[in-house]
């Protein structure tokens, strides 16, 4: 399954760190051993369903935990029958450089 997240938490930030909330979100992504990539509106996330989904909620709530006010979480998700489909390389790799 693939799976992007765009956290939009409020405030961004901190007034010392104006991304701190979203790097909270992304340091979770990490933390989950997964595979994944930070694009510049939105992270990439591949792995099961099951683990998929347990980490976007995670991802959402991480952005709170952080000190954010609120957060609206954009979420795309891809998935096939019995936890095949594309994989992030087979979607975009012959775009790469």
């Amino acid at each position: 399954m693939i799976a992007e997240i765009q956290v939009l938490p409020r405030p961004v930030g901190t007034p010392d760190d104006h991304y701190a909330h979203v790097d909270a979100a992304i340091a979770t992504i990490e933390a989950s051993g997964l595979s994944y990539e930070v694009g510049a509106l939105g992270t990439t996330i591949e792995g099961t369903p099951d683990e998929v989904w347990h980490l976007l909620r995670r991802v959402h709530e991480a952005t709170i935990d952080a000190g954010a006010e609120g957060c609206l979480s954009v979420i795309k998700v891809s998935g096939a029958a019995g936890d095949g489909g594309p994989s992030v390389h087979d979607l975009v790799g012959k775009h790469r450089r």
